[in-house]
């Protein structure tokens, strides 16, 4: 009885210390995130004509200024959030042109957009990493 005791007092320790463990919410997309291939930074926000969808913006190129630049291009629109993730809504691939149908979400501190035509399981996802500031060079002017 007393071992028992001593674990359910370590447990409440624990989580007065450190606190319940945390889901990914519909805000943990929000912020700046750099592309796998270290050529872009996207912003996601809330969308300025509907507050309660998310909306991602090329906020950083290493293009900036030149022939390639994708400064202040949309890339996403997301509508709604359901079951961890962002959801009934569109990704913008500037490399091709192309708009997809779109799922974002935020696992382990990295968020993951997976883009695809017709349904999730046939599409392709890509891994961001969280920054918390833009690169200093160069700089977008849209």
């Amino acid at each position: 009885m007393k071992t028992v005791l001593c674990r359910m007092c370590a447990i409440a320790l624990s989580m007065a210390v450190w606190g319940p463990a945390r889901a990914a919410g519909p805000e943990e997309a929000q912020g700046l995130w750099l592309t796998a291939a270290q050529d872009a930074v996207l912003e996601f926000k809330p969308c300025a004509d509907q507050p309660a969808a998310l909306c991602g913006r090329i906020v950083w190129d290493k293009d900036a200024g030149g022939a390639t630049d994708t400064c202040g291009v949309q890339v996403a629109r997301l509508s709604r959030y359901d079951n961890g993730a962002w959801r009934d809504g569109w990704a913008y691939d500037p490399r091709d042109k192309k708009k997809y149908k779109s799922v974002v979400r935020v696992k382990d501190g990295d968020l993951f957009i997976r883009a695809f035509i017709g349904v999730e399981i046939l599409g392709q996802t890509e891994q961001l990493k969280r920054v918390s500031a833009l690169p200093a060079a160069p700089v977008c002017k849209s």
